[in-house]
């Protein structure tokens, strides 16, 4: 190299290409979005513009269908094609009640099963179903062909599918971190063959961290079961069903060293080699053992137990925060004892036999609950009281902290459902179930409107609430005129007129989901909520004052509803009134699977 080459300028480095400013935008958005997190801060950010849409639908991971009938997966998939955790829920809620006609949407989930074998959601990591029919030949089609990045299936309240289903999801899902399967029906009849679903997963070690089939009706085999879980190290929740006894239960805990969560079973000693000699100290001792004082958060099971060993878990109820005695026949000489050591205590599930006693047990001694249900031993309108006013008001004085309870009783009082509105302002969801139909209060014989009133006047942030007892129109009116941020309504046996109708629906503006049943409602309520019905996700009326022309209406003014008038009894040909009326959004307009019984304006 020469002298003047050395004083030459360097030549100019050319520009680099800039990137489209669309581009510089979206992917500037989407670097954003990622960090937001709630489903309805997305759906306004896609509503922005066309940028704004392609970038949340690029980013979203988190996709739940809330009605099976409102989209398609097509649609779905078109929509989010990176969608990595979906949810999908099937039939309404009061489906659990036997308030709907079996087969009513027996095919809906199978239109999906087909998406997911044909790779529609290539990133898909879990999959939630609730309330949906599944049969096994859908769980079989979709184990074969899910991605490899699926990791998470949970079905709750689901039926159709038997342990043939299981085995298919055991054996092909590979990478199959969860597999919780909780409160469903399954076909495994006495005459069935049962296939071992446990054994069909594969050989070696497994990235399960949770495993719950507490539901499942028949038998595992225990040898395999423990194998199964020998070689899970990462397994930290257990749901086991009652065919395993609390010999097997302590040779399970053996190998789980990492357990937060367990579903004991039945909680009883069995018959087989493992039982042989057991004692209340040897089981004491398998709850004390590995830490386990420090690291069980949450109990659940006790199907079958047996008293004498209920002290047992007591070393673990310190750090307790989940205690789910909803299967478990307990007595206040037994809950007493060992509640007043769950100080930490956050969620909470018992039946009414803990009595008032163990209500006041619990609100003197659980101060951080958060989550509350008392439900019914028996579910007849005239069974004897266990819980009452005495109980919930103890509840309200002793635990400020109380966000959602669902709360069976004979009777109640308006001053105990107002003592609950005054002390725990943070309540989200109030569901209050009297057995016996258009109750008054128990102590003044006045309706309950009062108590109802003061619910949704005192407690701001509400957003489900359950309504029982004697209510008249005025109950209504307090609910339309101060529960501005409710979402969820259930009505049952309730109201004078349609004008309690028209104060919910004139009112709630921000409701999506209304249940009633057995309330004098007519055409003249449901007409009032012609504005607002495209804003809700389903209204489902049973029981009602509803005629066929009235619901004809709705359907010709609102053409992008579904209205679906539903015979809940096929053999019986109803000619007059609407038995059910199920109204719901549909980006795909009425389903062609229409049962017999089901008749779509």
């Amino acid at each position: 190299m020469s002298e003047e080459d050395d004083d030459q300028p360097p030549a100019p480095k050319r520009p680099r290409a800039s990137p489209p400013p669309d581009q510089v935008l979206d992917n500037v958005l989407e670097t954003v979005l990622q960090f937001l997190d709630s489903a309805r801060d997305r759906c306004a950010a896609s509503l922005v513009c066309r940028s704004w849409h392609r970038a949340e639908s690029a980013t979203r991971a988190s996709v739940a269908v809330r009605n099976l009938l409102a989209a398609s997966p097509a649609r779905v998939a078109r929509r989010f094609p990176n969608a990595r955790h979906i949810l999908l829920k099937g039939r309404p809620r009061f489906a659990d009640f036997n308030l709907l006609p079996s087969g009513w949407a027996a095919a809906a989930f199978r239109p999906w099963a087909a998406a997911f074998a044909s790779a529609a959601f290539p990133a898909l990591g879990s999959l939630f179903l609730k309330r949906i029919t599944v049969t096994d030949d859908d769980l079989d089609l979709v184990s074969r062909s899910l991605p490899a990045s699926f990791r998470d299936l949970s079905l709750l309240l689901c039926d159709g599918f038997s342990s043939a289903g299981l085995a298919s999801i055991a054996s092909h899902c590979r990478g199959l971190r969860v597999l919780d399967v909780v409160d469903c029906e399954m076909n495994d009849n006495d005459d069935d063959e049962v296939v071992d679903w446990v054994a069909a997963f594969p050989p070696g070690p497994t990235n399960l961290e949770s495993l719950s089939f507490e539901c499942y009706g028949r038998p595992v085999s225990f040898a395999a079961l423990e194998a199964l879980v020998s070689r899970s190290p990462r397994l930290t929740r257990l749901g086991v069903n009652e065919h395993v006894s609390l010999g097997q239960l302590r040779r399970l805990m053996a190998n789980t060293p990492r357990l937060t969560h367990l579903g004991t079973g039945a909680f009883r000693p069995g018959d087989g080699p493992e039982d042989v000699g057991l004692d209340v100290e040897q089981m004491a001792s398998a709850f004390a053992s590995a830490g386990r004082t420090n690291t069980l958060v949450s109990l659940s099971g006790f199907r079958e137990f047996e008293p004498e060993y209920l002290p047992t878990i007591a070393a673990v109820s310190v750090n307790l925060t989940t205690l789910d005695f909803s299967y478990c026949l307990v007595f206040p000489d037994q809950f007493l004892p060992f509640i007043v050591q769950c100080h930490n205590l956050e969620r909470l599930y018992v039946l009414d036999s803990v009595r008032d006693e163990g209500l006041q047990a619990t609100a003197r001694t659980c101060k951080k609950l958060q989550v509350l249900h008392v439900l019914p031993l028996n579910i007849h309108e005239d069974a004897d009281e266990l819980v009452s006013a005495v109980g919930l008001t103890a509840i309200a004085e002793g635990c400020h902290g109380l966000r959602s309870t669902l709360f069976f009783c004979q009777s109640m009082t308006n001053a105990a459902v107002i003592a609950i509105s005054q002390n725990c302002m943070e309540l989200k969801v109030f569901r209050l179930c009297i057995m016996g139909r258009h109750q008054p209060d128990h102590v003044t014989g006045e309706p309950m409107d009062e108590g109802f009133g003061a619910i949704v006047r005192n407690c701001s942030k509400l957003t489900r609430l359950s309504t029982s007892g004697r209510l008249t129109d005025r109950a209504f009116e307090y609910i339309g005129k101060y529960a501005k941020s409710l979402r969820t309504l259930s009505v049952a046996f309730a109201g004078d007129s349609d004008l309690a109708l028209q104060h919910i629906l004139q009112g709630c503006s921000k409701l999506e989901k209304l249940e009633i049943r057995d309330c004098p409602f007519g055409d003249a309520g449901l007409l009032s909520g012609m504005h607002h019905f495209y804003n809700m996700r389903f209204l489902w009326m049973s029981g009602c004052n509803l005629t066929l022309q009235g619901c004809k209406e709705v359907a010709r003014r609102l053409p992008r509803m579904v209205v679906e008038l539903i015979n809940s009894q096929p053999e019986n040909e109803k000619t007059d009134g609407v038995d059910i009326l199920y109204m719901y959004r549909s980006l795909e307009g009425p389903r062609e699977d229409v049962p017999p019984f089901v008749k779509i304006l």
